[in-house]
C-alpha cells in the first residue's frame, strides 16, 4: 500500500474523532445561541426603544466589521488581561454564537421587513395582538425567506471553526495540524482535512436542498387552498 494512503486511512479516525466531539458540537451550539441571538437583535432594532437599538446596532457595526479570528484571541487571549479567564471550548462557543448573532440579526430583520405591512394591519384587524401577529402571521412568511441564507450561514460556520484551532480547541483542523507535525506530511493531511469539510458541507447544502423544495411544496399547497376557498 502506497505511504501516502496508509497515512490518510490512520489519520481519519483522529479528525473524525475531533469532528464529530468538537468540530460539530461547536457548529450546532453556537448556531442555535447565536440564531437566537439574531433574533433578538433583530426585534429590538425594528421595535425596540431608541437606547436599545442604538447598543445593538453598535454591537452588529463592531462584530462585522472586525474579523472574526481578532475576535477569536479577544476572548481567549486578551480577556485574562482584565481578570475574565474562559477554557478553549467556551470561548470558542462565544466567539462564534456572537459572529453568528450579528450576521443572522441583519438577515432576520431584513426578512421580517419583505413581509408586507399590510399582513400586520390584517392580523391586528381580527384582534390578534403584536405577539399574536408576529407568532403566527409574521415569522411563518418570514421563515420561507430566511431559510436559504441562513443555511449558508450555518454552512459558513462549520468551516470557521477551523479558526478555533488559534485557540487550542482540539477540533477537525488541529487534529490535522498535529498529525502534520509529527508526520511532516501536510499535504496530504490538509487535504483530507479538506476532503471532511467538504463532505459535511456538501451534507448540508443537499438537507438545505431538500428544505427549501419542502418550503415550497407547503406554500404551493396552501396557495391552492386559499383560491379554492376564496372561488368557493
Amino acid at each position: 500500500m502506497p505511504e501516502f494512503i496508509s497515512l490518510a486511512i490512520s489519520s481519519f479516525w483522529p479528525m473524525f474523532y475531533a469532528g464529530m466531539v468538537f468540530t460539530i458540537p461547536i457548529t450546532l451550539i453556537s448556531f442555535t445561541l447565536g440564531l437566537l441571538l439574531g433574533f433578538i437583535v433583530a426585534l429590538i432594532r425594528l421595535y425596540g426603544p431608541a437606547p436599545l437599538k442604538l447598543l445593538v446596532r453598535f454591537y452588529v457595526w463592531i462584530i462585522r466589521g472586525t474579523p472574526l479570528l481578532v475576535q477569536l484571541f479577544l476572548i481567549f487571549y486578551a480577556l485574562p488581561g482584565v481578570g475574565i479567564t474562559l477554557d478553549a471550548f467556551p470561548a470558542a462557543v462565544i466567539g462564534f454564537s456572537l459572529n453568528v448573532g450579528a450576521f443572522t440579526s441583519e438577515v432576520i430583520r431584513a426578512t421580517l421587513l419583505s413581509v408586507a405591512k399590510g399582513q400586520w394591519e390584517a392580523a391586528h384587524s381580527i384582534g390578534m395582538s403584536w405577539a399574536q401577529s408576529l407568532r403566527y402571521i409574521i415569522l411563518p412568511q418570514a421563515a420561507r425567506v430566511a431559510v436559504p441564507p441562513l443555511s449558508n450561514t450555518f454552512i459558513s460556520l462549520v468551516k470557521d471553526t477551523s479558526l478555533a484551532s488559534v485557540i487550542t480547541v482540539p477540533e477537525m483542523f488541529l487534529a490535522a495540524q498535529r498529525i502534520a507535525a509529527v508526520t511532516y506530511q501536510p499535504l496530504i493531511l490538509y487535504t483530507e482535512a479538506a476532503i471532511l469539510y467538504l463532505l459535511i458541507s456538501s451534507v448540508l447544502s443537499y438537507l438545505q436542498s431538500r428544505l427549501e423544495i419542502r418550503l415550497e411544496r407547503n406554500t404551493v399547497v396552501k396557495d391552492e387552498y386559499h383560491d379554492n376557498t376564496v372561488r368557493s
